[in-house]
C-alpha cells in the first residue's frame, strides 16, 4: 500500500447553490509532487480550497496524516502542516516583503536558517526585503507567495497555477525552487496548465472532469501517451506551453 500523506474519499462540495465536486477520490503519495490537470471549470481550484477548509464539504472524508480534517478550521489545518498558495497569491501589496513574511511566521518570529534557505531559493526577496510587495514583478510576487507558504516547515503544499502569466526565465526559476522542495520531501499538489513545467516536476498525476477524478497514474506515462491526453483533456498536452 502506498504511503499517502493525504486521502480524499467521495468528497462533495458546493459553492452557493452550485454543486462543484461530485465524489472526489484522490490520494497523494508522501514526498511526491502530484499534478492536478483538467479543463477549465473541472473543479481543480475548488479541490485545493476544500482541502484547506475554505470550501465546505457536504459529503465524504478528507484525511491528512491519517487524521480527519473534515470540518477543521483553516488555521488549524495550516498548523497541522498544510500550506496553500492561491492563484491570486494573496500578497499584502502595501506591506514590505519582510512584513509579508513576518505575518506568515508562527508568532511573527522567522528562523534565520530557514530564511537563509528561502533567500537561496528566491534571491530577489532578499534584494527587495524592505520594498513594498506591490512594487514587485509578477514573478517576484509569486516567489513571495511561495516563500510565505514555506517560511515554516510544511508536510504538504497546495499551489494553484503558479506560472500563469509569467516569463519563461521566471518559470524556470520557480521550477528550480520546486525541485528543491521535492528534495526536502515536501508533498506538493500542483494545479498547472503549463505542460512543460508539469512534465518536468510531476511524479504523480490526477485528471479531473466535471468535479471527479477520472484518471490517476504516473506523470511520465501520461506525458508519453498523446491518445490518452486527448481522451482526458481534449487535446495533446504539448499544446499547453
Amino acid at each position: 500500500m502506498a504511503d499517502n500523506i493525504l486521502e480524499l474519499s467521495d468528497v462533495c462540495a458546493d459553492i452557493d447553490q452550485y454543486h462543484i465536486l461530485h465524489g472526489v477520490d484522490l490520494a497523494l503519495p508522501r514526498g511526491e509532487l502530484t499534478v492536478l490537470l483538467g479543463r477549465n471549470g473541472a473543479g481543480k481550484s475548488t479541490t485545493l480550497r476544500t482541502i484547506m477548509g475554505l470550501t465546505k464539504v457536504t459529503r465524504g472524508e478528507l484525511r491528512f496524516q491519517g487524521q480527519s480534517i473534515r470540518g477543521v478550521p483553516t488555521p488549524a489545518i495550516a498548523r497541522r502542516g498544510i500550506a496553500f498558495v492561491p492563484e491570486h497569491m494573496g500578497i499584502f501589496s502595501l506591506l514590505s516583503v519582510r512584513e509579508n513574511m513576518v505575518l506568515a511566521a508562527i508568532g511573527g518570529a522567522m528562523d534565520e536558517a530557514r530564511l537563509d534557505w528561502i533567500f537561496n531559493l528566491f534571491p530577489p526577496l532578499k534584494r527587495f526585503w524592505d520594498k513594498p510587495a506591490g512594487t514587485l514583478s509578477g514573478g517576484q510576487k509569486q516567489m513571495l507567495a511561495i516563500a510565505r507558504a514555506v517560511i515554516e516547515p510544511r508536510e504538504l503544499l497546495l499551489v494553484d497555477e503558479p506560472t500563469k502569466g509569467l516569463a519563461p526565465a521566471i518559470i524556470n526559476d520557480l521550477a528550480d525552487a520546486f525541485e528543491e522542495l521535492k528534495a526536502q520531501r515536501v508533498a506538493i499538489l500542483l494545479v498547472e496548465q503549463n505542460f512543460n513545467f508539469s512534465r518536468r516536476l510531476g511524479q504523480s498525476v490526477a485528471v479531473m472532469s466535471d468535479g471527479r477524478i477520472v484518471h490517476r497514474g504516473r506523470m511520465a506515462d501520461l506525458a508519453e501517451d498523446e491518445a490518452l491526453q486527448r481522451e482526458l483533456l481534449g487535446l495533446g498536452l504539448g499544446a499547453h506551453q
